[in-house]
């Protein structure tokens, strides 16, 4: 009974590594996937624009790469060849949800 339960416990404990290394290898290649789409990106964008993208990416990563997906998109598309920072702010404004305005009356 209680090599069984080893053994239970040895095989667990494989399967949790192995998962945690097969998602440390996913995040590796998304990370060098969007190194590579910003690479190609960075070609694309005006000094402002590439300054602004850079503030973005240290202040929301996050939305950083929701921002490269979409420049992505138009610039294979042939949709832009050179996006200035207007372009980049209205499309900022677009992945930006907009919030609510909250009026309070009173009597």
């Amino acid at each position: 009974m209680s090599d069984e339960l080893e053994e239970l416990k040895r095989k667990k404990l494989e399967a949790l590594q192995q998962n945690q290394q097969d998602q440390v290898q996913e995040e590796a290649q998304l990370g060098q996937q969007v190194e590579q789409l910003e690479a190609i990106i960075r070609q694309h964008l005006t000094k402002d624009a590439l300054e602004r993208y850079g503030n973005i990416k240290a202040a929301q990563p996050e939305k950083a790469v929701q921002v490269l997906a979409i420049l992505g998109q138009l610039i294979q598309t042939g949709k832009v060849d050179i996006i200035n920072d207007e372009m980049f702010r209205q499309i900022l404004l677009k992945i930006t949800p907009q919030k609510k305005e909250i009026k309070i009356t009173r009597k």
